[in-house]
């Protein structure tokens, strides 16, 4: 089929276009920096056409979405690069809000509509907790993060008045080569300084970005799969356990712990993301059949990280 991809140029995005292409399907990129798209996807060839838009405007974009037989929605503003000051989470929740919104539009303006929406949320939708577990039927939490997922999947959902079958993905940490939050902690660890962030405690609810795409492809091409699904490997760990096997899996000690108040004062409100987790289960994305391929946390790190 055609599938249209929002976000497709981020760590998960960029992994999902060329499978889509590799599974037969061709893909329409909508992206704020289309030259770029189409420097990342120019492997793919014609498979891949790349329109520019503004994810929180409507304009001309919203009509390619004609012919398209589903729409996977990744988009949104990075949530732990900076400091979380009044603006920047103003831009955390209208990306996500204000684009699916515009792209539900796209896809009511469609003819025929788009029969699938795939569309990302987060597991900061549950909140935080060092001691509850989370599965896909669990209240929200009331902090910001769980606000922005509620919008997000507000807005999501509307696209069930045009007809249009919409599975929600709640994704986790998400682990893989070249990005993510690993990347982020490499550094210290090679230098000899790695360790837990905060107390080691908290819970680091975490999916392989190969695992992550074929979940998505399998709710854009799986008439069954509606509603909610945890994106999430069946094996989260504490932090303190993470950090264990980063350093067993690089050959490096991870006895250095960062404190807490250091992390506040790069990030402040943002420290949260890490200082702060949640144990969430993929009890109904299993409940389906899907088989993980990385769903231990050793494995999964073992296969992109060297000694």
């Amino acid at each position: 089929m055609k599938v249209a991809v929002t976000g497709a140029t981020g760590f998960v995005g960029s992994r999902l276009v060329p499978c889509l292409v590799e599974a037969g399907h061709s893909v329409l990129v909508l992206s704020r920096s289309p030259h770029k798209a189409q420097t990342l996807f120019a492997p793919q060839g014609a498979a891949v056409t790349v329109v520019g838009y503004q994810p929180t405007q409507a304009g001309d974009w919203q009509q390619s979405l004609g012919g398209c037989g589903g729409v996977i929605n990744l988009a949104g503003d990075p949530i732990a690069d900076s400091r979380w000051t009044t603006a920047k989470k103003q831009q955390i929740l209208q990306s996500r809000l204000l684009g699916t919104q515009r792209l539900v539009e796209a896809i009511a303006q469609a003819s025929p509509h788009p029969p699938v929406l795939v569309s990302a949320s987060a597991i900061g939708f549950y909140g935080s907790s060092e001691t509850a577990t989370f599965h896909e039927t669990s209240a929200s939490g009331s902090d910001f993060l769980a606000e922005v997922c509620r919008g997000w999947e507000q807005a999501a959902e509307a696209a069930t008045a045009q007809g249009t079958r919409v599975a929600l993905v709640r994704i986790g940490i998400v682990v893989g080569p070249g990005g993510g939050a690993i990347e982020k902690m490499l550094l210290p660890f090679r230098l000899f300084g790695g360790g837990p962030l905060g107390t080691g405690q908290q819970w680091f609810s975490w999916i392989h970005r190969d695992d992550l795409v074929q979940l998505l492809m399998r709710a854009l091409t799986d008439d069954q799969w509606e509603g909610v699904y945890n994106g999430t490997a069946p094996n989260p760990v504490r932090m303190q356990e993470l950090c264990e096997v980063l350093g067993r899996v690089i050959r490096r000690p991870s006895w250095l712990p960062v404190p807490e108040f250091a992390l506040e004062l790069l990030l402040g409100e943002g420290a949260q993301v890490v200082l702060q987790g949640q144990q969430v289960l993929p009890t109904r994305t299993l409940s389906t059949g899907f088989e993980f391929q990385y769903p231990q946390l050793e494995q999964a790190l073992g296969q992109f990280l060297q000694p």
